[in-house]
């Protein structure tokens, strides 16, 4: 499958693969030095007998002491060991993820996709996974207080109600409410009734990364609010305008399901996409054909490509590009089954021609669906935003109630929110952390996390879950519906009787009981999606905006923190970004010829200047980034974000002004000759140039299959295993490196964080890791995405040198660890070709925290200090479905067991089954052409193979 191209990690290793062994030695130190002087080896060796006898003491240390309380009255349903799961909603930008969640003894501790919710399929991404840790977070609100002091709820709802009687007289007029962008049905109602009793209230919304964008290129195309829906399973070609629609967005996870699908060679055909952006991204890896474009270019090439497809467009002079006429015939051929997809954060006429070539195209009501808004109230957040805040400014709100979100920190630099917000006499805030905008609050109140109240929320296409909270709040949180009840009669009502009221009223008839408890078994209300409308976009495109000069700025989401609602949620800080892999900072992208021409390397520190605005970042040099542009994240420079997110990274709000808040033109870049230590593990588990990552073109794969290698002899004899033989695939034409199952496998298996400087250090604890592989040029790579678990090799490396038989083979043939017999030697990492075990060389899991204990898995061990971690396959799944099927008197079936990786992956390109049961869907994938072991050269057998990634390039294109 390999055509003899050079594979590249890093620019570095691209430019001078000698200076970077050389760079990399003087970081991580070895002690091959020691032995050129047999002095020097004498005393090596005596202290490694040393230390050996010593980590066999500290191997026989007591454990800390823990104590057990035994239940007096135990529940009648809770069967001690046997896990339950409940069927809820885990919400980012106001849009739902359906989500099974798993809970032990009444704590819930592992979120898993519900299969029949139509944004999560059974997938989730990085950031639900992560919400288990949220909810436990000791730094979450713990009291309501007012000007810090700690007050009963009483007092707040005394304050609340005194202060509503007095707007009461005035119609509400002094009354003002912000939140985030609504899709709650019954949050909806309560808005609602609040607005119909004070008709002079006013209800604000603002999302710091919202769809502004693309609402604006709705009304612009239809006259109205319109959501677009696209169905990538029908669709054979697709266009990317700046659009991640792999990597986020309300609807990701079925869009990666689906677009994966597509990606392996079978009858239906593989799909072929485009993508033009502004920075590299999940999606534009994916591409067979992908152009880094200025973010202020794509719409001069979406110009071309419409020209091309026979619309009247503006254009403006040299907008077009190589590939456009390829483009449109290609999409033209496929009429009907192909998609314009544009980006949230690019101009509204990008959508307008997004939508005007989708109807062209004849896409319309097959791979493009056109329904009502999902937003409770859409709107244009950022005037809204602003209408607020000169209404603050005017003296006109004598009440704000802020439910939810982070203006203070999240406002655009020129919308002044935080000055305005000092002029309101009485401001009150719910929200999960006593974050920057609740400082500035008089009232601060506990929010109760998703996971401990009741509630509800639509998905990408309206489909309604009913969130039901697994264990009561922690803190005595409360939710934005409790809250919001203290506005009507009676002021405490619980968050149940409101959400089930809600569905009451508009469920008449004598079976709502059955109805309601159906809801919350599946985690989804039928017949609530958004149905079709048949719209048509007026072809009235607005004229080409004047041409930017000077260096262009682009803000983009954090891949992990988002905007910096996830910034104290250590696992995804440490969890490496896509391409980047960078942990724990946000930086400055910038392209190579960039950085060559500002003399600019990457680490170092500089100042970014825009308008009235500084702030000081590190630079990263990022291949395949567009020239002359700068992007940045948002979400880091915290300042009241807890005690991990508090201070890491830099502020990119702070140069984000309300005419740019998806990019803007005429950056100003300053070095200061300072350097910032980037924590990214891009250079760590390296593979020492080795060819490990096979990809081809389909239409060499279906014309040139190779044959399968024999496996290589051995002098040892292969051992029978008659039972179960597990093992895995891994197809890479599928995954697109979006780390969900780096974070499944975290909550899954008690791996623990390390910090900042640890992962400096080359520490990380990832049992899993997702390695990015580039080759081409260093401006325009292929970029693949390969991760890599535990091998279970058959001939395990590790296993030979092991002195005290820690790590040893089963009875089905997996790589097994003895933890309490590990000693720490850690000859086994050293002996394994695969570099995918982990030494805890400090104590990193938190003993002391109590809320973190009850965030355990109790079927893991939480492991101290001084002892080998590795990938078990989750090997204590496999023993609870043995057990299941053994009380049953049936064998275990193909596709019982999934592993916390298999589970977690959006793209199902990760396949777990037993190897004996050559039917299995595992077994049928080993027999592909594709498949192949990593490092077979050694002999290793391993247990886990790749099935090789498949591009399918345009034949037209060079």
């Amino acid at each position: 499958m390999s055509d003899g191209r050079v594979w590249w990690r890093s620019l570095e290793e691209l430019a001078d693969p000698a200076a970077l062994e050389a760079l990399l030695a003087r970081q991580y130190p070895s002690q091959a030095g020691a032995w050129m002087d047999p002095l020097r080896r004498r005393e090596f060796l005596r202290l490694m007998a040393a230390s050996l006898a010593l980590g066999g003491l500290t191997a026989c240390t007591s454990q800390p002491p823990e104590k057990i309380v035994p239940y007096v009255k135990a529940p009648e349903d809770i069967v001690p060991g046997k896990p339950l799961f409940f069927a809820t909603a885990v919400a980012q930008g106001g849009f739902g993820t359906g989500v099974l969640v798993e809970s032990h003894m009444g704590r819930p501790t592992k979120v898993e996709g519900n299969p029949e919710h139509p944004a999560s399929l059974g997938a989730t991404d990085a950031a639900a996974q992560a919400s288990v840790l949220t909810l436990y977070d000791p730094d979450r609100s713990q009291t309501l207080t007012y000007l810090g002091d700690i007050r009963p709820w009483g007092g707040f709802l005394a304050t609340l109600r005194s202060a509503l009687g007095a707007q009461r007289a005035r119609r509400g007029a002094g009354l003002r409410i912000l939140t985030e962008t609504v899709t709650s049905p019954t949050l909806a109602s309560q808005l609602a009734a609040i607005l119909r009793d004070l008709p002079e209230t006013r209800w604000h919304q603002w999302e710091p990364v919202n769809r502004d964008m693309a609402r604006a290129g709705a009304r612009l195309a239809f006259g109205d609010y319109v959501d677009t829906r696209y169905h990538l399973a029908e669709t054979d070609v697709i266009l990317a305008l700046d659009a991640d629609f792999l990597g986020c967005g309300p609807a990701h996870l079925r869009h990666v399901r689906e677009f994966a699908a597509r990606r392996r060679p079978g009858e239906r055909g593989m799909n072929r996409l485009y993508v033009l952006e502004s920075t590299l991204t999940t999606t534009g890896a994916k591409a067979d054909h992908r152009v880094a474009l200025a973010a202020r270019d794509v719409e001069g090439a979406a110009r071309a490509v419409a020209a091309r497809l026979g619309i009247a467009v503006a254009r403006r002079e040299g907008s077009s590009l190589s590939l456009t006429d390829a483009v449109a015939k290609d999409l033209a051929r496929h009429r009907g089954r192909s998609a314009v997809i544009p980006g949230d954060h690019q101009p509204p006429a990008v959508h307008v021609l997004a939508h005007v070539m989708n109807q062209t195209l004849g896409n319309v009501g097959k791979t493009v669906v056109h329904t009502a808004p999902v937003e409770a109230r859409p709107e244009d957040q950022l005037a809204s935003l602003r209408a607020l805040v000169q209404d603050m400014e005017a003296g006109r709100v004598e009440l704000l109630v802020v439910l939810g979100g982070n203006p203070v920190f999240t406002a655009p630099a020129d919308v002044p929110f935080a000055a305005a917000l000092a002029k309101v006499p009485l401001r009150m805030h719910l929200g999960l952390y006593p974050d920057e905008t609740a400082a500035l609050c008089h009232w601060h109140v506990p929010e109760a996390h998703p996971l401990e109240a009741w509630s509800d929320v639509r998905a990408f296409d309206g489909t309604v879950t009913i969130v039901q909270p697994l264990i009561a709040p922690l803190y005595g949180g409360k939710s934005a519906h409790e809250l919001l009840a203290a506005f009507g009669e009676p002021p405490d009502r619980s968050g149940y009787d409101l959400v089930r009221q809600h569905w009451q009223a508009g469920h008449p008839g004598g079976d709502f009981e059955q109805a309601w408890r159906r809801w919350l078994h599946d985690g989804v209300v039928p017949r609530t999606a958004l149905a079709p409308e048949a719209v048509v976009p007026a072809k009235i495109i607005p004229p080409p905006p004047a041409p930017g000069g000077g260096l262009e700025l682009v803000f983009r989401p954090d891949p992990t923190i988002h905007d910096g609602r996830h910034a104290n949620n250590a696992w995804l800080q440490e969890l490496p970004k896509p391409i980047t892999h960078l942990t724990w900072d946000n930086v400055a992208l910038v392209s190579p010829a960039t950085a060559e021409r500002l003399a600019l390397r990457s680490e170092d520190v500089v100042e970014l200047t825009y308008r009235t605005r500084t702030v000081r970042a590190p630079v990263w040099v990022m291949p395949g980034h567009p020239d002359e542009s700068v992007t940045v994240h948002l979400g880091g420079g915290r300042t009241r974000a807890g005690r991990v997110g508090t201070g890491t990274g830099f502020d990119a709000y702070a140069l984000r002004f309300a005419d740019g808040l998806g990019f803007t033109a005429g950056l100003e870049v300053h070095p200061t000759g300072e350097r910032h230590p980037l924590a990214a593990t891009q250079h760590h588990h390296r593979m020492e140039g080795r060819d490990i990552v096979r990809a081809t073109t389909l239409e060499r794969y279906l014309h040139e299959k190779p044959e399968r290698p024999e496996l290589e002899a051995t002098l040892y004899p292969l051992v029978p295993y008659p039972g179960h033989r597990w093992g895995m695939a891994i197809d890479l034409s599928a995954c697109v490196g979006c780390n969900a199952c780096v974070v499944a496998c975290q909550a899954e298996n008690n791996v623990p964080v390390v910090g900042r400087d640890q992962v400096l250090r080359g520490r990380e604890m990832h049992w899993l890791r997702i390695d990015s592989y580039h080759t081409g040029a260093a401006a325009d790579p292929e970029t693949y995405f390969m991760p890599v678990p535990c091998m279970q090799c058959e001939n395990a490396p590790c296993e030979l040198v092991c002195p005290v038989e820690a790590t040893v083979h089963g009875a089905e043939g997996l790589n097994d660890m003895v933890y309490n017999r590990c000693v720490g030697t850690r000859y086994c990492s050293n002996n394994c070709p695969y570099k995918v075990r982990r030494f805890n060389f400090f104590q990193y899991a938190d003993w002391e925290t109590e809320s973190l204990k009850a965030q355990r898995n109790p079927d893991v061990t939480v492991r101290s200090r001084g002892v080998m971690e590795k990938c078990t396959y989750c090997v204590q799944r496999i023993n609870q479905h043995r057990i299941a099927a053994e009380k049953e008197g049936r064998p275990i079936r193909d596709g019982e067991v999934v592993p916390a990786c298999a589970q977690a992956c959006p793209a199902d390109a990760i396949v777990f089954g037993d190897l004996n049961d050559l039917a299995s869907r595992v077994g049928k994938l080993k027999a592909e052409a594709r498949n192949y072991p990593l490092l077979a050269e050694l002999n290793t057998r391993p247990r886990t193979t790749y099935l090789a990634a498949l591009k399918n390039p345009n034949p037209e294109i060079a």
